[in-house]
């Protein structure tokens, strides 16, 4: 019996301890998957690519040019149009089996086909085809400007979520390091040590901390929302990136030619694609607009029969109530000329598909137009289509002033911002050494508290300043790989 309750109490303590292990694997498991997701510049760009709905509105407008193209190869096709018809003629007409008028009422079908086709419509047809290739390849390049744009915008919200996670990290720090000032600065009022004034101004300045701190969240909080709007993302109560604060130039593209760079962004820049295939489109838009003043030759085929459902007369008997007829008068002896008369014998029509077979007629032939006098509005036209012409070439121009002048200033403005980044680097150590050496002075009483506060707010403007060099420093070397064609990441397909 001892031994049985031994056992019983030891098996307790055994499940006891798997029960505990248990709730603790769990435990983590469930913490594990609490955690917040952590999103990389890559995941971002990419979401983005397949969520974004102005991409998605471009990939429509892909779809809209490819039905476009199939409209303009159905111009190359005959067009075929089939027709029936069952009419009731009700009162005083004619039966179109007698010939003679009849208060009755008839019943008609007929059915008909036509076929028609362009022979030659001054290559309108053959321009209009290569026109909506070229739509194609327009609406797919502005896909690909698109996905560039949003690329760049979502590596800019990026960044900027990144500038101001450490905007207050740095803000928080520093309120840790007042606070700790404002404990010793008691006790050293206590002491003697430091006048009771220094200890309000400390106050102040832990609470202008605080007020700092709570912008920078709603800052951070702001640049969260903005990056997760661009991603279409529904639930962004717990959107996060991951820290990256690699500040390399990793392709050295600042070793890189401003020339190079811009000859370089001719041959890839969407910009310039699409400005180009609108100037080959606007061409194409002029040969069409000068086909109007060629003569048009179509051929043509018409089919038709009908059928009726009235009585047909299939044969004839004496009328005997009336036998004969007079029809004149022999001259001289003014005798009467008689003639019989006779009754029709009516039955029943043929089938219906007897009729349609006796009753079919055709029709075919070409067809020629020659354009006259239509009011100028032909030559308008070209006139029209050819100030479009020259928009067109005019526009390219201007993109490819803009291309030059862009790859230069963000060329420029990488260079600036790595010097800014620099010597924000430098003024950030000397900074730090001059608030150092202040804090030691201040510890022993030998500084004021408004000259250490004075020390400290430019420790703090010169971390904001490296923090601000940095990340505008990444964004513009960005931009510029860019232009060298450098996708953002490597995930869009031109």
């Amino acid at each position: 019996m001892v031994s049985l309750l031994c056992f019983h109490s030891k098996y307790m303590k055994i499940n006891k301890y798997n029960n505990l292990v248990f709730a603790l694997l769990f435990g983590l498991g469930l913490s594990a998957q609490a955690q917040t997701k952590q999103w990389t510049l890559e995941e971002c760009v990419r979401y983005a690519l397949d969520n974004n709905i102005t991409i998605k509105l471009s990939e429509l407008d892909v779809k809209n040019a490819a039905i476009d193209k199939k409209d303009a190869f159905g111009n190359y096709l005959p067009s075929v149009n089939g027709s029936a018809s069952h009419s009731w003629n009700v009162g005083l007409n004619q039966n179109i089996t007698t010939g003679l008028l009849e208060n009755q009422t008839t019943q008609y079908s007929s059915v008909g086909l036509s076929v028609g086709v362009d022979i030659y419509k001054g290559l309108q047809i053959q321009n209009t085809y290569r026109r909506t290739k070229l739509s194609i390849i327009a609406s797919q390049y502005q896909l690909v400007k698109m996905q560039e744009d949003i690329s760049l915008n979502v590596a800019n919200a990026f960044l900027e979520i990144l500038f101001n996670k450490e905007n207050l990290k740095v803000k928080k720090e520093q309120m840790i390091i007042d606070e700790k000032r404002f404990a010793r600065s008691e006790e050293m009022v206590k002491a003697g040590t430091i006048p009771r004034g220094d200890l309000y101004d400390l106050k102040a300045t832990v609470a202008t901390d605080q007020q700092a701190i709570i912008v920078a969240e709603n800052s951070l909080l702001i640049s969260k929302l903005s990056l997760a709007q661009l991603l279409q993302l529904k639930d962004f109560t717990d959107f996060d990136v991951i820290d990256d604060t690699n500040v390399k130039d990793e392709n050295n593209i600042l070793a890189q030619n401003p020339v190079d760079i811009y000859n370089k962004a001719k041959e890839i820049r969407t910009d310039l694609k699409i400005a180009q295939t609108n100037l080959e489109i606007a061409e194409k838009n002029v040969a069409i607009a000068k086909g109007a003043y060629q003569p048009t030759l179509s051929a043509f085929y018409n089919f038709n029969t009908r059928a009726s459902y009235s009585d047909i007369v299939t044969g004839s008997v004496p009328n005997t109530l009336n036998p004969t007829s007079q029809i004149g008068y022999v001259e001289g002896t003014n005798q009467s000329v008689l003639t019989n008369n006779y009754s029709p014998v009516l039955g029943s029509p043929d089938g219906i598909l007897d009729q349609f077979s006796n009753n079919k007629g055709q029709s075919f032939g070409f067809q020629l137009s020659v354009p006259i006098f239509n009011g100028f509005s032909v030559r308008n036209n070209v006139e029209r289509n050819k100030v479009s012409l020259e928009k067109s070439k005019i526009d390219l121009e201007q993109k490819s002033l803009d291309l030059q002048r862009n790859v230069y200033t963000a060329f420029t403005d990488a260079k600036g911002a790595l010097n800014a980044y620099e010597s924000s680097t430098v003024t950030l150590e000397a900074r730090q050494q001059s608030y150092n050496y202040a804090k030691e002075k201040y510890d022993v009483g030998l500084m004021n508290s408004f000259d250490f506060t004075q020390a400290q707010t430019l420790l703090t403007n010169a971390q904001s300043d490296l923090i601000r060099t940095k990340y505008d420093y990444m964004f513009k070397i960005k931009i510029l790989e860019f232009y060298f064609g450098i996708p953002i990441v490597p995930v869009i397909q031109k």
